[in-house]
């Protein structure tokens, strides 16, 4: 019965190139579209056709991991292709119809974070170890998207470049107050003030990332300038004159954005600028993968840019510019994974052999969603008021030969 039920849906769903399945009583079936790539797999566990019929998604990604779909030359950047290309056209189908309304009918409840769940969501990913994250990030462990303005950047430079474009978006001035929402390990903070001599508050709700954020300070003999804080940034009071928010908006929960726009307003000054930088969807609202919300990030969701607009001119907030990044992150995420790969063995020995294959699947499906999925990064600048940034455009880019160079988004 099983068998039959997922044969249908393949049929169904192979519109494009060629999947071919070997199913757990050895039976390969062969599903053909018109002319495009091709990646075959073998199913080896015999409740896998239940799995996949009833979540395809989770039944999927956990296969893998299990080792109990095994994927041709283990090609996973070819496996992701071929089906987000085929997913991509398949809206027709009715139980991709029914998915999207099971998923819709879970999403506030899978959104919902409050500051005690907000904390255990975040700890679930970014307290593990770090030594983890020395395998595959730059040097300055930025763990957001990159910006390659040139053609054979490292991620290094890439990242560098990210920093400067985003501070030439800030319009920082020395003595400036910077609150920055999500502070990472540190990486943004640092930069701000030691070339841009602002003051920056970060909050985290991380403790790892803190303890690492809070050395780097004392390192760097910024003390006097950086501030660390392990807080939920509804909980901080006063006023800055910018507030900059890198890859931290994917975890606030479309149930919050009201709250957190609010929070953008009240600590803004009369002339603040904000720069919300988030990976985000071309398409109308969604859901989440439910295996990307039980293995990697609980609670997380990447928003349309109509959900953010909608609560930024709820909260009074001027949008003083906005930038889509298209394949700066499918850049970013091949150097993570070309880089986790290469030193997979040191992540085993952190870890196991489960935990190595349910990364490696989370980076490249990361990567093919950006180059095969309507899913790209927005830049959303926002003020108080019209005036506070320049008239013209331009000021973003002065001076960027100094630091990688800038040119239009690709």
């Amino acid at each position: 019965m099983w068998d039959k039920l997922l044969d249908t849906m393949l049929r169904g769903l192979i519109t494009v190139g060629t999947f071919e399945v070997t199913f757990p009583d050895g039976v390969k079936r062969v599903y053909q579209g018109r002319p495009g790539p091709g990646i075959a797999i073998r199913l080896t566990e015999p409740d896998l056709p239940r799995k996949l019929a009833l979540s395809p998604d989770m039944a999927l990604g956990e296969g893998y991991m299990d080792g109990t779909i095994v994927v041709e030359d283990d090609d996973l950047g070819l496996f992701f292709t071929v089906l987000m290309q085929n997913i991509d056209r398949s809206d027709r189908l009715w139980w991709r119809k029914l998915t999207h309304v099971l998923r819709l009918a879970r999403r506030r409840i899978d959104q919902w974070n409050p500051a005690p769940k907000a904390r255990a969501n975040v700890a679930h990913h970014y307290d593990l170890s770090a030594r983890l994250y020395d395998l595959f990030l730059d040097a300055d462990r930025q763990y957001s998207c990159a910006y390659f303005p040139h053609p054979g950047m490292s991620l290094d430079e890439a990242q560098a470049a990210k920093k400067a474009h985003i501070a030439r978006k800030l319009c920082l001035e020395p003595g400036m107050k910077v609150f920055e929402i999500g502070s990472g390990w540190g990486g943004m903070a640092l930069t701000l003030a030691r070339d841009f001599g602002a003051e920056v508050l970060g909050v985290t709700l991380s403790t790892e990332q803190l303890n690492y954020s809070r050395q780097r300070v004392e390192e760097a003999g910024l003390s006097d300038k950086v501030r660390f804080e392990l807080m939920d940034y509804r909980a901080v009071t006063g006023q800055f004159d910018r507030i900059v928010s890198v890859g931290m908006f994917e975890h606030v929960g479309a149930p919050h954005y009201r709250a957190y726009f609010n929070t953008v307003h009240d600590r803004l000054t009369e002339d603040g600028v904000a720069l919300i930088h988030t990976i985000g969807r071309a398409s109308p609202p969604g859901t989440t993968s439910p295996w990307i919300t039980k293995y990697i990030f609980p609670g997380g969701y990447v928003p349309a840019l109509s959900e953010m607009s909608s609560q930024v001119e709820k909260a009074g907030l001027y949008p003083t510019d906005v930038e889509v990044w298209r394949l700066h992150y499918a850049e970013t995420l091949r150097h993570w994974y070309d880089r986790f790969t290469a030193r997979e063995e040191e992540a085993r020995a952190l870890y196991d052999a489960r935990f190595t294959r349910m990364w490696r699947y989370y980076l490249k499906a990361s990567e093919m969603t950006f180059r095969n999925a309507r899913q790209c990064v927005f830049q959303y600048q926002m003020a108080r008021r019209q005036e506070a940034v320049p008239l013209a455009r331009d000021y973003i880019y002065r001076g960027s030969e100094k630091t990688g160079g800038d040119v239009a988004a690709q």
